[in-house]
C-alpha cells in the first residue's frame, strides 16, 4: 500500500509536468498536424481534424496519466471524457484559425497552414495543461495531501461539587 508520502513525491512540480506536457502533447500534435494535412487531401480538412484529434487525444490522455501527472497508470473513463473535452475546445481553436486563415488568403500553402495550424495548437495546449493539471489529474495530489486531524483537548464543563452536593449524596 502506498503511502501519502509516497504519492506526494509522484506528483511532478509544475515545471516538469510542463516540459514533459510539451513533450509528449507536442509529440503528439506535431505527429497530429501532418497526419491532418494528409489525411485532409482525402476527405474535408474539418473531417481530417476531428478524426485525428479524436486518436491523438486518446494518446495524449494515456501519455499524460502515465508520464506528465504522475497518474502512475492508464488513464480513467472519467479522465478520458474530461481530457476529451478539453480537446474539443482545442479543436474548436484550429478549426476557427484555419477559417480566418481561409478567409485572409485565398491559396495558403502547405507551410502556411501548418505554421497557423501548430500556433493555434501550441495556444489551445497551454491551455489544455492549466485544465488538465487543475481539474482533470488532480485527484492524486488531492489524495496525495496527508489528512491532518486536530487533537482538541477534554475540557471538564461541570464546576466541582462544593460540600453541601457532597453531603446530599451521601
Amino acid at each position: 500500500m502506498e503511502t501519502a508520502q509516497s504519492q506526494e513525491q509522484a506528483a511532478p512540480a509544475a515545471f516538469t509536468a510542463f516540459t514533459r506536457f510539451v513533450l509528449c502533447g507536442g509529440g503528439v500534435g506535431i505527429t497530429s498536424s501532418f497526419a491532418v494535412a494528409a489525411l485532409a487531401s482525402w476527405i474535408p480538412w474539418a473531417l481530417a481534424n476531428a478524426l485525428i484529434t479524436a486518436v491523438s487525444t486518446l494518446l495524449a490522455t494515456e501519455l499524460h496519466a502515465r508520464f506528465t501527472f504522475g497518474a502512475s497508470g492508464r488513464a480513467t473513463w472519467r479522465q478520458h471524457a474530461q481530457s476529451a473535452g478539453s480537446a474539443a475546445a482545442a479543436y474548436a481553436v484550429t478549426c476557427v484559425a484555419m477559417l480566418v486563415l481561409q478567409q485572409m488568403v485565398a491559396a495558403p500553402g502547405a507551410v502556411l497552414e501548418q505554421v497557423v495550424y501548430l500556433s493555434a495548437s501550441a495556444l489551445a495546449g497551454v491551455a489544455r495543461f492549466t485544465v488538465l493539471r487543475l481539474v482533470v489529474f488532480t485527484r492524486n495530489r488531492a489524495q496525495a495531501a496527508p489528512t491532518v486531524r486536530a487533537i482538541r483537548p477534554v475540557h471538564a464543563t461541570a464546576a466541582p461539587a462544593g460540600p453541601a452536593v457532597l453531603s446530599y449524596a451521601a
